[in-house]
């Protein structure tokens, strides 16, 4: 890499980086804090981990082995070592379906190979047809190699995209038969691996001439024997081919079996249309045959360690388009907030102005001040409303201590796992806050069924939550998805909720029921007051009504769109400080758009605004 490049590399990531981290050279240090290298030594072996087989056009990701491939061979045990040690699943990643598992691929470290047999498969009609389905699809293979995404990335085409595709389509009359009037589906079943990394010694990385960068005095720069590597990038370049098996001899062939289209000495294994392998069975409707190979190719690299995941976050937007939208959202904040109050003080000072000037006149009041004797009139279904009160400051709480998490790096915010484990851990600790503020709401109503009250508050929201799970989950196993969730991970979510989040509910609601009714500055008529037939006005308000949401979300569109990219696009969203302002400006709107919206409906005389 020379030097412009490294130079026009960095200031590219700079300005994606989050603004507490701006005096940090490396992305690794915010996004991965505490996080140290590992380092190998030449010829020790790296195991590669394979995640979920997942798509951008569908939501149901499936297990890598339950696919027609090469099945794990090699026990666990002996690839494991202190350095990538399978850890215990958090309830998060249990969730997520998050399973971690060994491929069989033999990678040393420093050392290339040329192509290598890894087994053969076959595969019949019925899982043939549930194959060309996903590579329809597009669906994308995970791996990962020292806790690094496989990439697919091409410098002449200027594209970087994690995982490899199973396969590819082919349209009409593009394949090797030009009257084909069909798809042709081809499978990718030989890998190109290429691994970029650093010498180190003595800690230090060395760069392409053998010296520490940064070091003049030429006796730091003497190199020893003692040397390892630390991998900086993990690429990855399928290839379809159809190998030439020797005859007689398709469960014969090995690891180490030379053919004539994998042979080391020949150099790397190239896509060509003649020899590409199509996901057809035979005439007579007999098994595809299909031989799995691979390649692994070591490049030094002046990359360093601490700059490896700059090239994950080119994928994602700059950090210049969140602040824009930032500073319009709080200025289209700050000028509604403006003219709102601007228009409801002239307007009070206006309708107080007329009471004080016909004080002494016998003129009947109208509009929001005949209502002051029913504006705090207890509403109707106050044990729903109460219990909708509560969970919304809860699911609050908790949203607004996670991003504070986040922003304060308290929780690593790449580690999804831990994230969802963050979210349901919070969302349960702060069942109190619902429990006493439910409490307290239904007591200012009136409410009499204290046990009722705390009841539906602790299981209402839940447990819709909980029966959509479930719901889902079903239809995520009839489908076969690594995501399905197993009946004991069911089992440790109703038991948190059971033993954790329904006696913090409890407790609150015993404080909350304990403490003072809410005082108001009016006394509410026994005798309730006729409200007004529906007119043209209050039609114009129902529907405003209705689209009063349309202002909070042009607010924060902009963070949804990003939000929405990280779920379904594969982008990765770190700059949670954003997204905490995003939170307090939709809060300001919501609230601005609810006073508005409730002044209108007191002036039409619907004391009815609770709901």
């Amino acid at each position: 890499m020379t030097k412009e490049a490294a130079e026009l590399r960095s200031e590219h990531v700079k300005k994606k980086k989050p603004i507490l981290s701006r005096k940090s050279d490396s992305a690794s240090k915010w996004l991965f804090p505490g996080i140290s290298p590992e380092e190998y030594e030449l010829e020790e072996e790296i195991p590669v981990f394979v995640e979920l087989v997942d798509s951008m056009k569908t939501r149901v990701p499936y297990n890598y082995y339950n696919l027609p491939v090469c099945q794990r061979t090699k026990n666990a045990s002996t690839m494991i070592t202190k350095k990538n040690k399978e850890k215990r699943k958090n309830l998060g990643q249990n969730l997520m379906g998050m399973k971690t598992e060994i491929v069989d691929y033999e990678i040393h470290a420093g050392r290339s190979t040329g192509c290598q047999t890894l087994c053969i498969v076959e595969i019949p009609p019925t899982p043939l047809k549930f194959l060309r389905k996903l590579v329809k699809q597009q669906y994308r293979v995970h791996l990962t190699l020292d806790h690094l995404p496989i990439l697919m990335r091409s410098a002449k085409m200027n594209y970087a995209i994690r995982g490899y595709p199973l396969g590819f389509v082919v349209p009409p009359g593009m394949a090797e038969e030009p009257n084909r009037m069909e798809e042709t589906y081809y499978l990718y079943n030989h890998l190109r691996f290429s691994i970029y990394y650093t010498m180190v010694e003595d800690g230090f990385e060395l760069d392409s001439d053998g010296k520490v960068e940064g070091i003049i005095n030429d006796n730091m720069n003497v190199i020893g024997d003692n040397r390892s590597i630390r991998i900086t990038a993990f690429d990855v370049f399928p290839v379809s081919v159809n190998h030439e098996l020797p005859v007689g001899e398709d469960d014969q062939v090995m690891k180490d079996t030379v053919l004539a289209t994998c042979d080391p000495s020949k150099g790397p294994v190239l896509n060509d249309i003649h020899t590409y392998l199509p996901l057809e069975t035979g005439s007579a409707g007999d098994p595809l045959v299909v031989t799995y190979s691979y390649e692994v190719a070591w490049f030094q690299s002046d990359v360093k360690w601490a700059d490896r995941w700059d090239i994950y976050l080119m994928e994602s937007p700059d950090n210049e388009i969140h602040y824009f939208s930032i500073v319009n959202s709080l200025m289209f904040t700050t000028f509604l907030i403006s003219i709102v109050a601007v228009i409801m003080v002239r307007a009070l000072r206006r309708d107080l102005a007329e009471q004080s000037d016909l004080e002494e006149l016998t003129t009947e009041e109208s509009g929001w001040k005949l209502l002051h004797g029913d504006v705090f009139r207890p509403p109707n279904h106050r044990l729903i409303l109460s219990v909708v009160i509560g969970t919304g400051c809860q699911i609050g709480t908790s949203v607004v201590l996670n991003l504070l998490f986040f922003t304060l790096k308290l929780i690593p915010i790449m580690k999804k796992g831990q994230v969802l484990t963050s979210i349901l851990l919070l969302y349960v600790f702060t069942g109190s806050i619902a429990g006493y503020t439910s409490a307290r709401a239904y007591k200012y109503f009136q409410g009499k069924g204290w046990k009722r009250n705390t009841l539906t508050t602790a299981a209402l929201f839940p447990g819709m939550l909980v029966t959509l799970f479930i719901f889902l989950n079903l239809f995520l196993t009839y489908k076969g998805a690594a995501t399905a969730v197993s009946l004991f991970t069911i089992f440790k979510i109703f038991s948190l909720w059971i033993c954790a989040s329904t006696p913090l509910v409890f407790i609150g609601s015993y404080f909350g029921f304990r403490a003072d009714k809410i005082e108001v500055p009016t006394r509410t008529n026994q005798i309730l007051r006729f409200i007004p037939e529906s007119n043209q006005q209050v039609k114009t308000f129902r529907k405003l009504a209705f689209l009063s949401g349309i202002l909070p979300f042009g607010a924060v569109c902009v963070e949804i769109y990003f939000i929405m990219g990280a779920l379904w696009l594969h982008q990765i969203y770190f700059i949670m400080s954003f997204l905490l302002v995003a939170c307090l400006i939709l809060t300001a709107t919501s609230s601005t758009v609810s006073m508005v919206l409730t002044y209108y409906q007191l002036c039409h005389e619907d004391h009815r605004w609770w709901w």
